[in-house]
């Protein structure tokens, strides 16, 4: 039976002091009853000697120091993780809050986790299709892949993120695929959208959904990735399934390990933000990935909204270093009416080149993937001469490069959010495009694969 302490010395806002402990440590859970017999979690912050300082998940209103009492549990926070979790809704610290009966845990399992071994890494590689022709044909995303969404406020990522999990599926294999998806600071109203996109069509069968809301205490939004990565580790690598993980928004977790940090009175580093938080963030993301000896493997797409719509801001400068490539969203597409409004040219895949081509995707996916960057390069470039000089200052050529610039962004980027495209229909957009400009532009693409696809589509 765990000691009981009522020796709590104060209490300041989500913070508690208890004095005269023994055998505490860090990051422990712990439990506080109060004289009514309600009892609140809480964990170890700091120890300090005999001292410890705790952080309550719930909140601290009604907490009496002299009759109230904490017992320390002697086990950090922990996961009950079994098969059953697909197709259920949890809250941030792995309560179900979809009315379903609680889940009988096969193992339980630390949320704090292990990064993966370099070492124990195999290289990602195999493609995942989306369903979306800005990412599988231009920024393709590969199995055990970390490719973030960089996202500006009022932007309709949540719909682009819905859409994805909906949406992903391991190509030609009838391999188990599971989305892990972690909502972080989030309103009821983006929750309810999510839950009910979900079981609209069916997607929440293989779902696994962990909903932390704006009103929810920081010390539980903290958690709440770190419980969604311990359910996607035990989908990948104890039951052999490949795990897309989608966590929004980070911007709220960062925030949230900023009011932590500031009630700890620790020395703030960049905006306030703390010194640790590039280490807190790569604790995350770097549990994705594919393990050698391993079946499964785990994708992340990390989705965080740019305060300000400005890359430099630590979180997403921070994030863009940890992980491979960036899929950045738009105002200026956006205002245009371009459905999801990816930026191709400044977003990128580090590892598109290692998804594509013959026998992942198809031969041509390489060459048209150049080419349609080069194109789309020259055609923004004309667009914006057009703008300073008028169209009569163009040449034909360029004229013609800024009309398939206008045709790219509304046939290949703007898709809306329902329409799921093979990889085959999203090349074959590509070719259609292509075919509007002469054969003698498209330098970048194989005679053979021209000969093959020019003007067939």
């Amino acid at each position: 039976m765990p000691k009981e302490y009522r020796t709590i010395k104060e209490v300041a806002g989500p913070l508690m002091m208890v004095e005269g402990v023994e055998g505490v440590f860090f990051d422990e859970l712990g439990e506080i009853e109060l004289a009514s017999g309600e009892t609140r979690r809480c964990k170890v912050l700091e120890i300090d000697g005999s001292n410890a300082l705790v952080q309550l998940y719930e909140s601290a209103t009604g907490i009496n120091l002299s009759n109230s009492k904490v017992r320390f549990l002697g086990r950090t926070m922990e996961l009950g993780v079994s098969e059953d979790m697909l197709g259920r809704v949890f809250d941030g610290v792995g309560n179900p809050i979809d009315d379903g009966p609680e889940i009988l845990p096969e193992a339980r399992m630390d949320i704090n986790g292990l990064a993966m071994n370099p070492a124990a890494r195999s290289y990602p590689e195999e493609f995942i299709q989306t369903g979306v022709s800005a990412i599988d044909g231009l920024n393709t995303l590969v199995r055990g892949q970390k490719l973030p969404i960089f996202s500006a406020s009022g932007l309709p990522h949540q719909n682009l993120a819905a859409q994805i999990a909906r949406q992903a599926k391991v190509r030609g294999t009838d391999e188990n695929f599971a989305v892990v998806f972690a909502a972080m600071g989030i309103t009821f109203e983006e929750s309810n959208f999510f839950i009910e996109s979900f079981k609209e069509t069916g997607a929440i069968d293989r779902t696994v959904l962990f909903v932390n809301l704006a009103n929810d205490p920081a010390i539980e939004r903290i958690a709440t990735p770190r419980m969604a990565l311990t359910a996607a580790e035990y989908l990948a690598f104890e039951k052999d399934m490949h795990v897309l993980v989608i966590m929004t928004d980070i911007t709220n977790y960062a925030d949230a390990l900023r009011e932590v940090s500031a009630a700890r009175k620790e020395v703030p580093g960049r905006r306030g933000y703390p010194g640790y938080m590039y280490t807190d963030l790569a604790c995350l993301y770097e549990r994705a990935g594919r393990q050698n000896g391993k079946n499964g493997s785990i994708t992340m797409i990390p989705i965080l909204t740019m305060p300000e719509d400005d890359k430099t801001h630590p979180i997403p400068d921070l994030t863009g270093y940890i992980t491979e490539g960036q899929i950045i969203l738009s105002r200026d597409l956006y205002r245009k009416g371009v459905t999801p409004p990816i930026d191709v040219l400044p977003s990128l895949s580090r590892l598109k080149d290692k998804g594509i081509g013959d026998g992942k995707t198809r031969a041509d996916h390489s060459n048209t993937l150049n080419q349609l960057f080069a194109a789309y390069a020259r055609g923004k470039d004309a667009k914006e001469l057009m703008v300073i000089l008028g169209e009569a200052a163009l040449t034909d050529i360029d004229i013609l490069y800024a009309k398939f610039a206008d045709a790219f962004e509304n046939e290949y980027v703007s898709q809306g959010y329902n329409t799921d495209r093979s990889i085959e229909e999203t090349l074959d957009i590509g070719w259609k495009l292509l075919s509007m400009l002469p054969r003698a532009e498209l330098k970048r693409i194989d005679d053979k694969f021209l000969d093959e696809h020019y003007g067939k589509h």
